[in-house]
């Protein structure tokens, strides 16, 4: 497998959001600010690009009904999703270097919850998002993605525009040293498998402790050599405490570990890198220190 260069991604919106005083509560998370404080949006991006981010992913991971509800989806979840690509491209066209958007295709019906899949729903729930989307981004990124049927589903819809599909799996990461699974149960080398066959340009694994990462990189990386493919592998950790089975992804505002500053959570993307990873970025707690500090050692 060949050694790529490295590409810093951004870290966690939400955070940022929240640390700016941008208004920030439940359900509707990170997709509040999208109508109450847009420019709050546009400068966490350019936070991250000022760090050293070479890519940045639009803040429509919580334009989904799980947050928003219903009747908002069904009435505005097409504007917000374009809103959210909008600023993004804003924020990337004022960027002194190169910066990518990606679009954020977040879980459709709910962060770590692959048992609330509805197959018949992708269609409904997914289309506003690539339409809204669609004229502001570089690639796609179907991101904290938890079961294998999912991101097939999502694959299906996906227009021919010719633009690259990450996929990014999150992790069973309350038990370090198992075999690495989704948090579906299912093991990370029949998704990479899974993934590969749907033409994927990257697979990456997120919204999980970095413990847990590592063994991933290197089941994808044998994946991947073994099927002689070339696809890139990627990491972007969140900083919270292990989350259980029974966890809801954004249900509140966990803890961050004290030990993931910036010089502690650089040693695990250092590990990641060592091991394969090229996109290398944060998830949930990960500021722009952070990503400062990957871009001073790792590009």
């Amino acid at each position: 497998m060949r050694q790529r260069p490295v590409m810093i991604l951004d870290g966690g919106m939400g955070r940022e959001l929240q640390r700016s005083g941008a208004p920030f509560r439940q359900p509707e998370w990170s997709a509040l600010a999208l109508t109450e404080a847009p420019d709050a949006v546009v400068n966490v991006h350019k936070a991250f690009i000022a760090a050293g981010a070479q890519l940045i992913t639009s803040n429509s991971y919580a334009v989904v009904p799980f947050h928003i509800g219903e009747e908002r989806f069904a009435r505005e979840g097409q504007h917000l999703a374009g809103t959210a690509g909008r600023l993004a491209r804003q924020a990337a066209a004022a960027s002194k270097h190169p910066v990518q958007v990606a679009g954020s295709l977040p879980p459709l019906f709910g962060s770590y919850r692959p048992d609330l899949f509805q197959p018949e729903r992708v269609t409904e729930l997914l289309t506003p998002l690539l339409q809204g989307l669609g004229p502001h981004v570089d690639l796609w990124l179907a991101e904290t993605q938890s079961a294998i049927a999912e991101v097939q589903a999502m694959r299906a819809q996906l227009p021919a525009d010719g633009k690259p599909l990450w996929v990014s799996f999150t992790l069973q990461d309350d038990e370090v040293g198992a075999l690495p699974r989704l948090r579906s149960g299912e093991p990370v080398a029949e998704a990479v498998k899974a993934v590969a066959q749907l033409g994927v340009a990257a697979v990456l694994f997120n919204c999980s402790q970095p413990e847990v990462i590592g063994a991933a990189v290197d089941v994808a990386r044998s994946v991947i050599e073994t099927l002689k493919a070339d696809i890139a592998i990627g990491a972007y950790a969140n900083a919270f405490p292990p989350q259980p089975k029974e966890a809801t992804a954004n249900d509140g505002l966990d803890e961050l570990r004290e030990d993931l500053d910036p010089p502690g959570y650089l040693k695990w993307a250092t590990d990641w890198r060592q091991r394969g990873a090229s996109l290398i970025g944060g998830c949930c707690g990960i500021g722009p220190e952070h990503i400062a500090e990957l871009k001073g050692s790792l590009a």
